[in-house]
């Protein structure tokens, strides 16, 4: 099968994000400029580079109550700062509580019972019992093709790992078992690595 986005696919539901997967999730919290905190998922996610790291989330539509984004980037235009919680497999229904279209000024650490840590480097909120999070900078946010559609890039100026993921000086993710994002309704977590060495190693 062969079909141009621009002409629809003819299937029941959009496969592109089927097509793409898996992909990790970034749980992002942020603090807009009157200290009210905000926590969303988001698998438009991933790390960029690594000296410095980076990571980029994007958001892709948009609420009544923040005019062309969401909670996160809005926060983010005010504040410059937000954090990537990572997101385990026990944490999964915690995680889709929180991706609800909530009003403006909702805490959804309250919402879904998390508990919620002041960041080391950054003002801003991370979830205390994720297995890891990623306190970051604003460098850029990008308009895309779009209506709705921004690329939010930082730099990552702390890093928490919990101390059970550590394995012999390696962050262990079978140990928590990530959850991706797949297409439609659907997830996966990690539970099986297997390694590889690259050419003329």
């Amino acid at each position: 099968m062969f079909y141009r986005p621009e002409q629809g696919h003819g299937l029941p539901h959009n496969p592109f994000n089927a097509i793409v997967t898996p992909r990790p999730i970034g749980w992002i919290s942020t603090r807009d400029g009157n200290g009210e905190d905000n926590l969303a998922p988001y698998s438009f996610f991933n790390a960029v580079a690594y000296t410095p790291p980076q990571v980029m989330f994007a958001s892709t539509s948009a609420k009544d109550d923040r005019g062309d984004t969401k909670d996160s980037v809005a926060n983010i235009r005010e504040t410059g700062v937000f954090c990537v919680n990572i997101v385990e497999y026990a944490m999964k229904d915690q995680m889709n509580l929180t991706s609800g279209m909530y009003p403006r000024g909702d805490d959804e650490f309250e919402l879904a019972g998390l508990p919620k840590v002041q960041c080391d480097t950054i003002d801003c909120a991370r979830i205390g019992s994720a297995p890891a999070n990623l306190e970051c900078r604003l460098t850029q946010i990008v308009k895309l093709e779009g209506e709705f559609n921004f690329a939010v890039l930082g730099e990552v100026t702390g890093i928490h790992m919990r101390d059970d993921c550590l394995k012999d000086g390696l962050f262990d993710v079978t140990h928590f078992q990530p959850l991706a994002r797949l297409g439609y309704r659907d997830y996966a977590s990690v539970t099986k690595v297997f390694s590889l060495k690259r050419p003329q190693e």
